[in-house]
């Protein structure tokens, strides 16, 4: 068998409920690092957030973070990072949002936010990964590799569609779930960097396999020769994405099961 590339989104793909590493997708993990094959930890957190992941699970990853503006090798090596530019950063803080919705930066060190949320916690507990709360004034020296606003899905949908009329040519606009509307530099998807990975690697799409649950995972899925999308995805995205399997939810540790029977580790 030839060796691949597996690339996973974390959050309700690879991840269980509680934001965690089951034991038995470790252990499966383990065994085809071992093998040769690599692994790519691919999703819309901040690097340093995937890195404390990595760290978990004592094992050499590639990291694609904020949906794809970052790619680090294994060994922590920048591969590539498109930034959004800092006049559309100034611009986007700018734009006037409903109090509730949360806006939040990534630079190259720090999650940056406007305001407290403590329901943010929960998610990064794990990592120990944490926002700063800062007035978002002085950016000119920062480099900014997502904008994320999180809030209620009926107040973030006019947000969105202002952000596509306005600057729907200079950015790539997602959802990574319902509640958050990801931007980044335009052309910066999951499969964009999963391109150059495979590049870096010296490997073809067909030797991929990818595993997602949201319309941040679409571009990737689109790309790897082998795609999955777990049971509790989006249906827009299951149905947006004919070719890719169906496999069973991320409580189940679906990725790992069929990391199994496609590597026939059973």
């Amino acid at each position: 068998m030839p060796l691949y590339l597996i690339a996973s989104d974390l959050d309700s793909t690879l991840l269980d409920a509680e934001h965690r590493v089951a034991a038995l997708t470790r252990e499966t993990l383990a065994q085809l690092v071992a093998r040769g094959h690599t692994l790519a930890l691919a999703s819309g957190r901040h690097h340093l957030d995937i890195a404390a992941i990595r760290r978990q699970l004592e094992l050499p990853a590639w990291i694609i973070s904020s949906n794809g503006a970052c790619v680090f090798d294994a060994d922590d090596r920048v591969v590539s990072e498109r930034l959004v530019p800092p006049a559309l950063v100034e611009a986007l803080v700018a734009l006037p949002r409903p109090a509730s919705v949360r806006l939040n930066l990534y630079t190259r060190e720090r999650w940056l936010i406007d305001a407290e949320a403590p329901e943010l916690l929960p998610l990064h507990a794990m990592t120990g990964f944490t926002y700063q709360v800062d007035a978002l004034r002085d950016l000119s020296q920062e480099a900014v590799s997502k904008v994320l606003y999180i809030g209620e899905p009926a107040l973030l949908a006019p947000l969105e569609r202002t952000l596509r009329e306005r600057y729907g040519e200079a950015l790539h606009i997602t959802y990574s779930a319902a509640n958050s509307l990801e931007v980044m530099q335009r052309g910066v998807d999951k499969g964009s960097a999963l391109a150059q990975t495979l590049a870096a690697l010296a490997m073809p799409a067909a030797q991929a396999l990818a595993f997602g649950d949201n319309f941040n995972d679409i571009e990737m899925l689109t790309l790897a020769g082998n795609a999955f999308v777990v049971a509790n995805a989006h249906p827009e995205v299951i149905a947006r994405l004919p070719r890719a399997e169906r496999i069973g939810a991320h409580h189940e540790a679906a990725v790992a099961h069929t990391l199994r029977r496609f590597f026939a580790l059973d």
